[in-house]
């Protein structure tokens, strides 16, 4: 399965820095693909990912995936292995999309200050337009991380971003414009963690205090405020 989701990952075209929430392929376009195996296995992992993080493992439906990409059973089984082993491979996507599209950030070529507040704001930016990424990973936690563990990349998938903080954590450090001592990991937690909940629980934080991000307004706020929070934390 992981040497066919590496080829899929090869053939896919250079990810688009505008971030939007995946939607579902079309009938018509998935049609085209029956002939083209990554293309099939892409359409496949495009729907799947959407049943998945709107139900669950337990919840998605295998007979669903297949009727909306017009192929088989046989062929998503054939293609990965099982209904776990897609699901693995739809978190592995997951990852893998959001880790290319920060590699293409060029934080090296900013000032240290500026390249944290791009790093953070398109990771606030990222989440809320792809709600699903969010929906996966809480699904993943639901299971303590059981399928994940069994992944044989998500390891390297998600080395760059930490590695991507950390480089520019010591130019700033160096420059004297962030304080010693820091631990880039918790940054990247710390950023992930405060952009995580703007969709996590943002439908019920908006019903009780009547303040939702949906409001543009509202979300350019929430969105600053996440930026300055990491800025002066780690700013000398």
């Amino acid at each position: 399965m992981n040497k066919l989701v590496q080829t899929l990952a090869r053939s896919k075209a250079a990810t688009n820095t505008v971030v939007k929430p995946a939607k579902p392929a079309s009938k018509a376009r998935m049609a085209t693909r029956t002939n083209d195996p990554a293309r099939t296995m892409a359409g496949i992992l495009e729907v799947a990912t959407a049943e998945f993080a709107a139900k669950g493992l337990s919840g998605a439906r295998i007979d669903e995936i297949a009727a909306t990409t017009q192929t088989s059973k046989r062929m998503i089984y054939y293609y990965f292995g099982s209904k776990e082993g897609l699901y693995i491979a739809v978190l592995e996507d997951a990852y893998r999309r959001i880790r290319q599209i920060e590699q293409q950030l060029h934080l090296e070529d900013l000032e240290p200050e500026e390249a944290l507040r791009k790093l953070v704001g398109f990771t606030v930016d990222y989440q809320w337009s792809n709600p699903d990424f969010v929906r996966l990973v809480m699904n993943e936690n639901i299971h303590r991380g059981e399928f994940l563990a069994q992944s044989k990349a998500i390891q390297g998938l998600n080395v760059p971003v930490v590695n991507a903080v950390q480089e520019v954590y010591d130019r700033g450090v160096k420059q004297g414009v962030f304080r010693a001592n820091l631990k880039p990991l918790d940054l990247h937690m710390t950023m992930s963690a405060l952009s995580f909940f703007n969709v996590s629980n943002h439908h019920t934080f908006s019903l009780i205090f009547k303040h939702s991000l949906n409001d543009e307004a509202n979300y350019k706020a929430r969105r600053e405020s996440i930026v300055e929070t990491m800025v002066r934390y780690v700013r000398k």
